[in-house]
């Protein structure tokens, strides 16, 4: 699916929700989002290696990014996810951060009926942008991160994105 037809379908879909489809951000804005963020919350993370949650996940931690599974499922939390410690909800990630520093990226792996609650808590613990993986839109998400003038990214895979950009990792 080239980008016109996924800009077809973000339209077709925020039509039908009531709301105007998210700016698309640039490739610089990208590159400036990923590269300046260092810490990724990757909420619906799957301790299942068949997952692209998990694939996702691994893919940006070995590029250097901190990764946060946010997993509420007994199996993760117990084990984990990828030799990561697993967290309940954002609010319990974040908690665990050193004093001055946030989430600066919450990566969403979530059906789209459950994201203007991921986009809430998100503002919540005053993280640095909103990013839904591919295929996934929300209207209601997209407001929520624009009333906290946050970065709003949807329909995007963090991991294709770092390739497609030529990102090495986070600025360090």
């Amino acid at each position: 699916m080239d980008e016109r037809e996924r800009e077809r379908i973000r339209a077709a879909i925020a039509s039908a929700e009531g709301g105007s489809p998210a700016p698309a951000l640039s490739d610089e804005a990208l590159r400036s989002l990923l590269v300046g963020s260092r810490t990724i919350a990757v909420v619906g993370a799957s301790p299942k290696a068949d997952r692209p949650s998990y694939g996702v996940l691994v893919a940006l931690a070995r590029a250097g990014w901190r990764i946060l599974p946010v997993n509420p499922a007994d199996a993760a939390l117990r084990d984990g996810v990828a030799g990561l410690t697993c967290y309940p909800d954002l609010a319990s990630a974040a908690a665990t951060l050193p004093p001055g520093e946030r989430i600066d990226l919450v990566d969403v792996f979530r059906r789209p009926e459950d994201c203007a609650e991921v986009a809430r808590a998100a503002c919540a613990v005053g993280a640095g942008a909103l990013w839904l993986q591919l295929g996934i839109i929300s209207a209601e998400a997209a407001r929520i991160a624009a009333a906290a003038n946050i970065p709003y990214v949807e329909d995007r895979c963090t991991a294709i994105e770092v390739r497609r950009l030529g990102i090495t990792g986070p600025a360090r």
